[in-house]
């Protein structure tokens, strides 16, 4: 019961954080919409101008790739907390209280989650404007998946930041990270055509297989599908499943350290 509360607490406190931080909020979309809506329409001008397959639409092939970013960079971050609470004194009342440490990186895993989440879902709402028509067994759908990324990205994020001193060094290691894990995920491009070194990496991205994920609930009766998706859902599911147990098992062994 104890273990439960202190999860709750910690997932109650980082959702309202965000709630109250307004212009945090008005960023984190800001940032996916402006490469939407400026990069998306550029590239799908130049691919329409390229002869592009019949069926092909650039947008729409994006379109799961920056809500997978938006996920990304809201989870990820979202652990810069933990450095925040460690350098205003706030962690240390966490550490000392009666409960399991896991159980506080279980919450900030969880209330990352959460919000990277909601931010993912208001994306959602743009689907038809870009052309894409969502019923609500697939919003369902896509907001599990989505959910689950979230998690092991949070979870990522948590193990970094445990180590972590100061807010200038977790920025400086989470962009070295965050930036190659969004360009090599096949959220701009797709994985087919690609050197072989390139798509030797792209396939080591865990985030390619959630992406991809995204795209095979997104066009699953879609006729460009064979175009869009790279790899079996099922394949898809076991490797963001696989990457969140890594992540959190990981995560809670860093905070776990913590001092």
């Amino acid at each position: 019961m104890r273990v439960s509360k202190a999860i709750y607490t910690i997932w109650l406190r980082d959702v309202i954080r965000f709630y109250r931080e307004k212009p945090r909020i008005l960023g984190m979309l800001g940032q996916p919409l402006l490469y939407l809506l400026i990069i998306g329409n550029g590239l799908s001008y130049s691919f329409r101008m390229a002869a592009a397959p019949q069926g092909f639409n650039y947008l729409e092939f994006m379109y799961p790739g920056i809500i997978g970013m938006s996920v990304l960079f809201t989870s990820v971050f979202s652990a810069i907390s933990i450095v925040w609470d460690r350098e205003f004194g706030f962690l240390k009342e966490v550490l000392v209280a009666p409960v399991p440490r896991w159980s506080v990186a279980i919450g900030k895993a969880l209330g990352g989650s959460t919000i990277a989440m909601l931010q993912a879902a208001i994306l959602l709402l743009l689907a038809p404007v870009i052309g894409i028509k969502l019923g609500p067994l697939t919003v369902l759908k896509l907001l599990a998946v989505l959910f689950l990324i979230a998690f092991s990205l949070t979870s990522l994020g948590i193990t970094v930041a445990s180590r972590m001193e100061t807010m200038e060094g977790f920025q400086m290691v989470m962009n070295f990270l965050v930036l190659p894990l969004f360009f090599l995920s096949g959220a701009m491009f797709p994985m087919k055509g690609m050197p072989p070194w390139l798509e030797t990496l792209m396939r080591l991205d865990p985030l390619t297989y959630g992406v991809d994920a995204l795209r095979n609930i997104m066009f699953a009766t879609s006729p460009a599908r064979e175009l869009l998706v790279q790899f079996p859902l099922s394949t898809d599911l076991a490797v963001v499943a696989a990457m969140s147990l890594v992540f959190i098992t990981a995560g809670t062994m860093a905070f776990s350290k913590v001092e």
